[in-house]
């Protein structure tokens, strides 16, 4: 709760003004049955037109003071929870930027969507409702009691009943509402977690004809959200019943005692029973502004998880900003994953002066991509040093750092614009130039060219309409265009075709200059021409050194050249390729 009162404070006089216009229409509302018993008990009891046209015109005036009241309430409702809606999932993107990849893989991606998207929904209505309703029924409970008590002073017990016996139920639908409208928002975590990874992978599931064992993963997930949406909603199923029967066994039993009134005070009567109504109302709505309130309280809980994560990377008091040439050395490196097992790298020591190409290699799940993850500080060491120009990159300023560091994954990612829109993420300042000629080094050129709007051809979503080598070509030249000093190429030639991959490393070669270059990939054939290589294997190094070094020194460097190029060359390969 305190988080959403930060969040009304911003914009509370919005919030007052709409206060002010609903106490207006709320006080409307209780006066019009007091002068409908003055127009009963006077006008037409005593037969007096010119009272009924007085006590009307003012039940119309006060009716047009409500609508007008109303009306304002509404709009400055609006107003200030969508304003606040917008200022706390803007906060909560700013800071989900702010946490490392660890923070993001322990929150799950699919856990912050649904914070920054349904949880904000349930506290922006709650603001809403707070400025429409929730301060209307406290309002409305106590004048119309009051008003009774003025109207009817005997049926003071019978009030005090049934409001007692109101709040007890009240309070249990809050404590039993609480728990299971959490679970509820995490039953949407799982499910949204689940879509995400099918719409993500639909390609693969329909490859493999797995829709059926997706299906009964999605309907599982459906079915464990719907579960706990019926447990939510019979608390509220359950007491706001037994709320109203309260209040109308409270209606009934003031009849019942009202038998003895005299008749001259039938409109007191009336008025009485008018407002027992709008207790009715009042407690009614308290059942659920308190579901509401329920939802909104446990989502603000959620939301404030992310506002109060540290990042797991902890930043240089004051950072350094040498001027980076583009040397690398690992010493000693270990690095586990929260909440892994064992180290996804051990005891990694490597060095690659500036403009040197060192070619990674290693089967799967040796760690190679882990291994180019530490030097923009995407993860940080678990020992031992990552070290830029002799400088540790946890105390180099990280936007210097990634600003001399440019990176294409592994999966080429793309976003929903031009193609010159993409790969100005380089250079947001790069000529039109400039951008042909990071597409004529990276072998996109022709490919863009051939487009009927070229470099103006709108991308969709993950660059869907271009083939896998169509986007690792447009990731490559992005990354030349930012002029970095370290290029890290994560198996991104990956989709390429042996003479494509051939011109566009050759273009590399001449472009990069002084650029130091970490190359990742599968294919000894890319790796064997690196100015030297690291071979990995179980996140350990088997070996460091050129090609032919390697091959005759390094044994699993060995098997890798047997295995793609054949066990008859292995044995000359290493002449051959010196």
């Amino acid at each position: 709760m305190k988080l959403i009162l930060t969040y009304i404070r911003r914009h509370l006089g919005m919030f007052l003004t709409a206060l002010l216009f609903l106490s207006i229409e709320t006080f409307a509302d209780l006066l019009q049955p007091t002068f409908m018993a003055k127009v009963v008990d006077i006008g037409v009891k005593g037969k007096d037109a010119a009272a009924i046209l007085q006590y009307g015109a003012v039940m119309l005036a006060i009716a047009a003071a409500g609508a007008v009241g109303a009306v304002l309430r509404n709009i400055f409702a609006s107003r200030t929870s969508q304003q606040i809606g917008k200022e706390l999932r803007a906060d909560m993107y700013r800071k989900v930027q702010t946490l490392s990849f660890e923070n993001v893989d322990r929150l799950q991606p699919a856990a912050i969507i649904t914070r920054i998207t349904n949880d904000v929904t349930q506290i922006q209505n709650f603001i809403n409702g707070s400025m429409r309703i929730m301060m209307k029924v406290p309002i409305t409970l106590v004048g119309a009691v009051l008003l009774i008590l003025m109207q009817t002073p005997r049926f003071f017990p019978v009030i005090a009943a049934i409001v007692a016996v109101s709040a007890v139920l009240i309070a249990a639908n809050m404590k039993l509402g609480y728990p299971r409208y959490g679970r509820l928002q995490q039953k949407l975590d799982r499910l949204n977690a689940v879509s995400r990874e099918f719409l993500s992978s639909v390609r693969v599931v329909k490859a493999f004809g797995a829709e059926a064992e997706e299906q009964k993963k999605f309907t599982d997930a459906a079915q464990d959200f719907s579960k706990a949406g019926v447990a939510a909603a019979r608390v509220p199923a359950v007491f706001s019943p037994l709320i109203n029967l309260t209040v109308n066994f409270g209606i009934v039993l003031l009849l019942w005692i009202s038998q003895a009134q005299p008749s001259g005070q039938i409109g007191r009567l009336m008025a009485s029973v008018n407002y027992m109504t709008q207790v009715l109302f009042a407690l009614g709505m308290i059942s659920n502004i308190l579901n509401t309130t329920v939802r909104a309280v446990a989502s603000a809980g959620r939301v404030q998880e992310i506002f109060a994560e540290q990042p797991a990377q902890k930043l240089a008091e004051e950072p350094l900003t040498p001027q980076i040439c583009g040397g690398v050395e690992f010493c000693g490196v270990s690095f586990a994953y929260a909440g892994a097992a064992g180290n996804a790298l051990s005891k990694i020591s490597f060095k690659a002066c500036p403009g040197e190409t060192i070619g990674v290699i290693g089967p799967t799940g040796s760690g190679k991509s882990t291994l180019v993850n530490l030097v923009p500080r995407f993860y940080d060491a678990t020992e031992g040093q990552v070290l830029i120009d002799g400088c540790d990159v946890q105390k180099l300023s990280p936007e210097q750092l990634r600003q001399a560091v440019a990176v294409v994954p592994q999966k080429a990612l793309l976003f929903s614009d031009t193609i010159a829109g993409n790969l100005r993420w380089g250079d947001e300042a790069a000529s039109d130039e400039e951008i042909a000629a990071a597409a004529r080094a990276a072998c996109a050129e022709e490919f863009v060219q051939s487009l009927p709007q070229q470099y103006d051809t709108m991308l969709g979503q993950g660059g869907v309409n271009l083939s896998g080598g169509q986007k690792q070509r447009l990731s490559i030249a992005r990354a030349l265009l930012r002029k970095p000093k370290i290029l890290i190429l994560d198996d991104c030639t990956s989709a390429l075709d042996a003479s494509t991959e051939a011109a566009v490393l050759a273009n590399l070669r001449v472009q990069t200059g002084r650029i130091t270059v970490l190359l990742i990939s599968q294919r000894i054939s890319t790796v064997m021409r690196a100015d030297r290589i690291l071979c990995l294997e179980e996140g350990t190094v088997r070996g460091f050194g050129t090609h032919r070094e390697l091959m005759e020194q390094c044994a699993a460097y060995r098997a890798i050249y047997a295995s793609q190029v054949g066990p008859e060359d292995a044995a000359e390969g290493g002449g051959e390729h010196g």
